[in-house]
């Protein structure tokens, strides 16, 4: 080893040792010896023993805003989005955005634009590397669309993307097409979540006609196992009474009106939408807030002469029942 080496490895040590003498002074109070403590509510670091303030005006390494819940604390921080299995690749990939703009707002030149815009093209491209990834995407989308349209929540799109992979993963897509899966999936998840939708309501905003979707969703439900119960005309109460502007007390009655039918069996072999549009028409008639049921009718998508028939028959159901 030359002389060299051997100063430079010398004056190394020496280093090191005094860097962790220097730690270990910081770790006691000057005063007693005590040790030290730090204090994040005040900015300080004091000495357990003697109380002296060792460090003021700390540097607070958190973020600068407060959250009391779990949810607050998700929707405030800055480091990304959570994943998601409403996007294909569970939101883990780069996104790379159609402005034309950097970072300060300003304009790109049209070299650096061509430049940009072959970047979103390779993007898409290693993004969906192959069919069951542009498969999955396709669908994921169309399941997002058709929610929005008919105002369902996040945990229903969650859960119709969940059973839309757990399809495609059992190989139930060949002889079916992406949109009635998709589809199928979504009146399933709606139907799970207790906030469900009727077959028309899901036509009007499906590409593939009623029968496909009740057929792809009986198969996707018998294939998968998927445990769900019959709707309950109840749930569709407040979506209507919220449609047709009434107050709480019709949607009361209505509910009065149904578990009546219940317990006398009239709502066996009905349809539940049916039921919940007849229910809302009497209630709203027994408590003086009168609608037509061509209102009523055009709400739940259902002919006025079901609301007639199962308007009488929730009628007869609450005289029968003892106590009335």
């Amino acid at each position: 080893m030359t002389d060299t080496t051997t100063r430079r490895y010398t004056r190394e040590r020496d280093e090191e040792e005094n860097e962790q003498s220097t730690e270990d002074e910081t770790l006691v109070c000057p005063e007693c010896g005590g040790k030290l403590a730090s204090d994040s509510e005040h900015g300080e670091t004091v000495c357990k023993e003697c109380g002296l303030v060792v460090e003021e005006d700390e540097i607070d390494p958190g973020p600068e805003w407060r959250a009391f819940d779990s949810k607050e604390k998700d929707e405030k921080s800055r480091v990304g989005a959570p994943t998601t299995n409403m996007m294909h690749d569970k939101g883990l990939s780069t996104n790379i955005g159609w402005q034309d703009k950097d970072a300060y707002g300003n304009a790109l030149s049209s070299r650096q634009r061509e430049k940009m815009q072959r970047l979103r093209t390779w993007n898409e491209r290693f993004r969906t590397r192959d069919s069951k990834e542009r498969n999955l995407k396709q669908a994921l989308g169309e399941i997002d669309r058709m929610a929005s349209a008919l105002g369902l929540p996040e945990n229903v799109r969650e859960t119709a993307s969940v059973i839309y992979r757990r399809a495609l993963e059992e190989d139930l897509l060949p002889g079916r097409s992406i949109e009635g899966v998709a589809t199928a999936s979504l009146y399933a998840a709606a139907r799970k979540a207790g906030t469900p939708r009727s077959l028309d309501e899901l036509t009007t905003v499906s590409r593939v006609e009623k029968d496909e979707i009740a057929r792809t969703y009986r198969y996707v439900v018998r294939e998968l196992n998927l445990e769900i119960k019959p709707a309950d005309p109840e749930s569709y109460v407040p979506r209507f009474v919220s449609d047709l502007d009434l107050s709480e007390e019709v949607e009361r009655r209505a509910r009065q009106l149904l578990q009546n039918a219940k317990q006398e069996g009239v709502h066996s072999g009905k349809s539940p939408v049916g039921l919940a549009a007849a229910a809302v028409y009497a209630s709203s008639l027994l408590t003086n807030e009168k609608v037509t049921q061509s209102e009523v009718s055009e709400v739940a998508n259902i002919s006025e002469v079901t609301i007639r028939n199962r308007y009488h028959e929730l009628l007869e159901a609450e005289e029968s029942v003892p106590g009335l």
